[in-house]
């Protein structure tokens, strides 16, 4: 693929917000998690930022759409989901498991919230009006971070310290499948258009393809100590990720071709990442800023 990228950042925030992670609104707005202050922000393109204000120490993490119009994200530190809507309204809902750790999140087929639960090793599941299920896997330690919908209709997710895959059935059965890199600790995942699941490890500094049937591939980032973070689906068809040790974002095609982009500020810290409203991609800076990055669309790759 050849490409032409431009990346411009805009201040959302002083240095010690630390925006995390970004999703769009379903007001076709940039969501986006403050984890050092406690605050949800909200931009725009184009536009002023503005934030809403949680408990300062609840910690929030992952924010995604839900699928009752609202925005949801975890609270990492404060062991709540919470809810929030384009006015402004925010619920927070407690999890039957105390210090639990929820972390990532992302809407599950069946119409509820599916997340992570890093401290207590399981599954959760919340409906719209807050009933909360919660799953245990089956291996202690595993810290499952990172969860996504897939093509099969089952949710799979990242085993950050069991250095594995694994995918949660609707009914909560679990298969785990061991990566072949040791120590390769993968965090972000997202479904790909190519019906497979992708991931980055972000201590082998490669990315990961796991299809439905559990087949996996890996492929070494040029960087090996860039410490991938997240990564999502871009306009062009390939998967986008960030590099939170080396400040840049890269692109990763179905057969494997990687390019790489350096962010306008060294040390930016990029973490979560997203298909804005305006059909670009965009990026949460922890230094204080969110990235904008124009990809081609996919009819000008080749």
């Amino acid at each position: 693929m050849t490409s032409t990228v431009q990346i411009e950042q805009q201040v959302v925030s002083d240095e010690a917000g630390g925006p995390y992670s970004i999703t769009t609104g379903p007001d076709g707005a940039l969501w986006f998690t403050m984890v050092r202050t406690g605050r949800i922000g909200r931009l725009v393109p184009g536009g002023e930022p503005t934030s809403h204000q949680l408990d300062p120490d609840s910690g929030p993490t992952i924010i995604v759409t839900g699928p009752d119009g609202a925005v949801w994200f975890t609270e990492y530190q404060a062991h709540r989901i919470g809810r929030i809507t384009t006015g402004g309204e925010i619920a927070e809902f407690e999890l039957p498991t105390p210090e639990s750790g929820p972390y990532g999140l992302a809407p599950g087929p069946d119409g509820a919230l599916w997340f992570t639960e890093t401290a207590a090793g399981q599954i959760g599941r919340i409906t719209p009006d807050g009933q909360v299920r919660e799953f245990p896997l089956p291996l202690a330690g595993a810290f499952p971070s990172a969860i996504t919908a897939g093509a099969d209709g089952a949710m799979w997710f990242t085993m950050n310290m069991a250095n594995a895959i694994g995918r949660i059935g609707l009914d909560g059965e679990v298969a785990i499948h061991p990566l072949p890199t040791e120590a390769a600790g993968p965090v972000g995942i997202a479904a790909g258009p190519d019906g497979a699941i992708w991931f980055v490890e972000i201590g082998a500094g490669q990315i990961g393809r796991i299809s439905t049937d559990g087949r996996i591939e890996e492929f070494p980032l040029p960087d090996r100590a860039a410490r991938p973070h997240a990564i999502t689906t871009g306009p062009d068809g390939a998967m986008w990720f960030t590099e939170w040790g080396a400040g840049r974002v890269g692109s990763i095609t179905a057969g494997g071709v990687i390019e790489v982009h350096d962010l306008p500020t060294s040390g930016s810290e990029p973490h979560g990442i997203a298909l804005g409203p305006d059909g670009a991609l965009w990026t949460a800076l922890e230094i204080g800023a969110l990235a904008r990055i124009a990809a081609p669309a996919a009819e000008n790759c080749r």
